[in-house]
């Protein structure tokens, strides 16, 4: 490969020169850019061909990259609100006279409890530079309130902590060597599509692959079977497997004798789990169950792919628990096909400390709001428990507005006349639309960052491809810009991106010596070790074997082993509320959109259409809804309008919404989230966007 940072074309070539960049968004697959740049203008991106995972493959959303940076709305001066709150009208203002108003107005809230300050931010970007660097020193520096950034994937953290030690797993190129793949709660051709190419040859190799999904989403269509549980009772039928895995004796019992923790309490509980429970509980056929569980017992390697869809109910974490059990008993660890992944994170070792200066709390500790609460948050009074009111949030790289539970309560909160807003954003979101000042951002193209992945083991280099559009700063200049302004002189605010790229990466071994200077040249580095990291146990637990049963979950007043934990709302927890909404409603993401990322692109919005709501046949019928129909689905949380698709890929009893849209761009105002609730998942603090009940009625 080419170790330049920016390529010079063959010569015959008239597209200009090539940047090596890197993907910032929220998607395990992190994929290697090559940008075109003729005459300073960005012409193309597309992926890198030499980068393994990548493979010159892009998703349709960042294909479009171009579009989305050059397009017309793109926010390129900084804006102060000159309507009504919410009107979304705003007049340009100078950067000098943007930075001295709020820097003022955050100096007298400071003044009276720097507490009263949030920041506000999660994956808009997922660089280590642009994300928590320079923000966090600002709000460390000032005494603000911490965010607690939980919204999407803190309880299958949680979940694999208990069980193996923390965000590990597989090498997602060994996949192609496995003969078994579960595809456990991901529709990976959308949300994880650079795995799936793997998946499919495995496939061509023999392999036999088997989604597990409340809905028939396009890679179930494409796999060899398709388990169709319920949402929230994957822990059930990952105790029917462990039932069947045990009473036909599919295990590796040397695995289990020399690598593993609670075997016999896990046994005993598993026992408790025979298939036919499962199935009632999961509305799955027993046979079904049966099988899938002689396939896991009897072909090696067997390999789990796990996505973050199914920890997004109230027993996600244990039931990631459940799963994470399943490659020891059967000794999958042993091979480099085999065990499972969720996320590659912790593979790697950034230094955080550097990045984000805690130090510079001086002995403080802030309070601690928890990002999926932000709705009820914002309407409260400050109290001895709660702390001062929240007088200003930061928004930075998301879009509460659109993304958070609870819609009409985040609504209302940030609609408060003295709520002090400020957001930067590249265009004029659902968020930005509420905002008193709206500072333009870069995007990806035109500012440096330094990346890890979720999805596979390389450390990722962005170099900018093109100078900033407008007046937009990166995120690092906008808070180096506000510090300054706020009178805080320590060095660390100072620092240039290139000089907090170089920090991102720690002087640690599972770095094998990466740094920042190789990085950028080459675009990209792959981290040492083994395919296998557990063949031999090792695993980073207190007692370093697998924890089928954990001692700190028990010092912590929890189960020691995983649970098998309904939804919040459901016809077995919640059946008074069942009868009045009688509906379960899963969010996926619509194929094209990245969370509410993309949804203003013009071509990928016409791809999508509209906000369809997927609705069985037998559920229509009963309420005169005609395929194609205008319908409002509601519950007590409130209402949102969406196109009815009759469509057998969702269960009897059982409606997906393809999100996230823009509240501003879905009919009536509101978008999904309108009917999600704010309650946090069993460990992790996370949100249960996939736990809630409506009723759909003809519109």
């Amino acid at each position: 490969m080419t170790t330049l940072a920016t390529m010079d074309a063959p010569p015959d070539a008239t597209s200009g020169s090539v940047v090596r960049a890197a993907c910032p968004h929220d998607c395990p697959d992190t994929c290697a850019l090559l940008v075109t740049v003729r005459d300073g203008v960005a012409v193309s991106v597309r992926g890198d061909p030499s980068h393994p995972t990548t493979h010159g493959a892009l998703c349709t959303k960042v294909s479009r990259y171009t579009e989305r940076t050059y397009h017309p709305d793109r926010v390129l001066q900084p804006m102060r609100r000159i309507g009504p709150k919410g009107s979304g009208k705003f007049a340009s203002v100078s950067w000098d006279d943007a930075l001295a108003d709020i820097a003022t107005r955050l100096q007298a809230i400071a003044a009276r409890d720097p507490q009263a300050i949030l920041p506000y931010s999660y994956g808009g970007t997922l660089g280590f530079v642009q994300g928590e660097s320079m923000a966090a020193r600002f709000f460390h520096k000032l005494g603000a309130s911490l965010l607690d950034r939980t919204i999407c994937a803190t309880a299958g953290e949680a979940g694999l902590k208990a069980v193996i030690g923390g965000k590990l797993g597989m090498d997602v190129e060994q996949f192609e060597n496995s003969q078994l793949i579960l595809i456990w709660g991901s529709n990976s051709i959308t949300s994880n599509l650079h795995f799936w190419t793997y998946a499919q040859r495995a496939k061509r190799n023999g392999a036999k692959l088997v989604c597990i999904d409340p809905w028939r989403n396009d890679t179930a269509d494409k796999c060899h079977e398709h388990i169709q549980l319920r949402p929230g009772t994957d822990a059930a039928l990952a105790y029917a497997l462990m039932h069947e895995l045990i009473v036909n004796d599919w295990l590796d019992h040397g695995y289990i004798a020399s690598y593993t923790v609670g075997f016999e309490p896990l046994r005993r509980r598993a026992l408790e789990w025979p298939p036919e429970r499962a199935a009632e509980v999961c509305g799955v056929p027993v046979a079904q169950i049966r099988q899938l569980a002689r396939d896991y017992g009897t072909l090696s390697p067997a390999a789990i792919r796990m996505n973050y869809g199914l920890q997004r109910v109230r027993g996600g974490a244990n039931a990631v628990r459940a799963i994470a059990c399943l490659p020891a008993l059967v000794g999958a660890w042993r091979h480099d096909a085999g065990g499972l992944l969720l996320s590659s994170s912790n593979h790697f070792a950034a230094n955080g400390a550097a990045l984000e200066r805690p130090d510079l709390l001086a002995g403080r500790k802030p309070r601690t709001i928890n990002m999926v609460t932000i709705g009820d948050d914002l309407l409260r009074e400050g109290d001895s428990d709660f702390g001062p009111k929240i007088a200003a949030v930061v928004v930075y790289n998301s879009n509460p507005l659109a993304v958070a539970p609870e819609g009409d309560k985040v609504r209302q909160g940030f609609s408060r006349d003295d709520l002090f807003t400020v957001v930067l954003e590249h265009f004029q979101t659902d968020t930005a639309d509420i905002a008193d000042y709206l500072l333009p951002a870069t995007t990806q193209l035109e500012h440096v960052d330094v990346h890890k992945a979720y999805g596979h083991r390389y450390w990722m280099a962005n170099n900018a491809a093109i100078a900033p559009l407008g007046d937009a700063k990166p995120n690092t200049e906008i808070f180096r810009l506000l510090a300054a302004r706020m009178g805080f002189t320590e060095p660390c605010f100072a620092e240039t991106d290139e000089q907090i790229a170089a920090q991102a990466i720690a002087p640690d071994a599972r770095n094998g010596g990466i740094d920042w200077e190789q990085l950028k040249s080459s675009g990209w580095a792959k981290l040492p070790g083994a395919a296998a990291p557990f063949a031999q146990g090792g695993f980073p637990t207190p007692s370093g074997q697998c924890e089928f049963w954990s001692q700190r979950e028990q010092n912590a007043g929890r189960d020691p082993l995983p649970e098998v934990l309904l939804p919040y709302e459901c016809a077995e927890t919640t059946p008074e509320l069942a009868a009045r909404y009688p509906l379960t409603m899963i969010s996926p993401p619509a194929r094209n959109f990245l969370n509410s990322s993309f949804v203003n692109v013009d071509s990928l919005r016409r791809l999508e259409a509209e906000p369809l709501l997927l609705l069985h046949p037998d559920d229509a019928a009963v309420r005169g809804i005609a395929d194609g129909a205008m319908v409002r689905a509601f519950n007590d949380r409130g209402a949102t309008l969406s196109r009815a698709r009759l469509s057998t890929r969702t269960r009897p009893g059982q409606v997906v919404a393809l999100g996230i849209w823009w509240r501003k761009l879905n009919p009536g105002g509101t978008n999904i989230n309108q009917l999600t609730h704010q309650r946090l998942t069993d460990l992790g603090a996370g949100p249960c966007f996939y736990d809630c009940l409506i009723e759909v009625a003809a519109h």
